[in-house]
């Protein structure tokens, strides 16, 4: 927070912390998308709701508010603050990344990052996400990953690749 942002009427939103906040008639509009005060017209380079067009992130890119997934997903989830949350997200897209579930979600596209733990209903979730490896299928070594992920990311081949990817199809 800058030296004089005070006389500006900015502060940090009282619900996500996201700073740039501001109040305007007795209500809190932040700039953060998924905070529960969200305010579209609060974004770096909006040109405002009233002139038809979508609005623009600070990054440049626009916010896309016409996503309807071709399969929906229901997820329910319980942020760090004890909010529960319900998701509409696109089945399609989820995949498993360690310790979280990534989605593209309704209304904008956008992919969030959930954390497992906190997904109330995580059995119908997982079933969406897409597997490497079979349920009965031991996973790689160490080794075995770092050749699949060293060429899969390089794009080139090896006799030792071809190998290791006959045993593990899908990674």
């Amino acid at each position: 927070m800058g030296f004089l942002d005070f006389l500006k009427g900015s502060m940090n939103c009282p619900v996500c912390g996201t700073p740039g906040a501001r109040k305007a008639a007795g209500r809190v509009r932040c700039q953060n998308p998924i905070c529960q005060n969200f305010d579209a017209t609060m974004l770096a380079g909006s040109p405002g709701p009233t002139s038809g067009q979508p609005a623009q992130r600070a990054g440049g890119r626009r916010l896309r508010g016409n996503f309807s997934p071709t399969h929906p997903l229901t997820i329910r989830y319980r942020n760090f603050q004890g909010q529960e949350k319900t998701f509409t997200a696109d089945a399609e897209s989820a995949v498993r990344k360690r310790n979280h579930i990534v989605v593209r979600v309704v209304p904008t596209g956008e992919k969030i990052s959930l954390a497992r733990d906190r997904i109330q209903n995580l059995p119908e979730v997982e079933q969406f996400c897409s597997q490497r490896v079979d349920p009965e299928q031991d996973w790689p070594s160490p080794r075995e990953r770092q050749v699949l992920n060293y060429h899969k990311k390089h794009g080139s081949t090896s006799p030792l690749y071809e190998k290791v990817r006959a045993k593990y199809p899908k990674w």
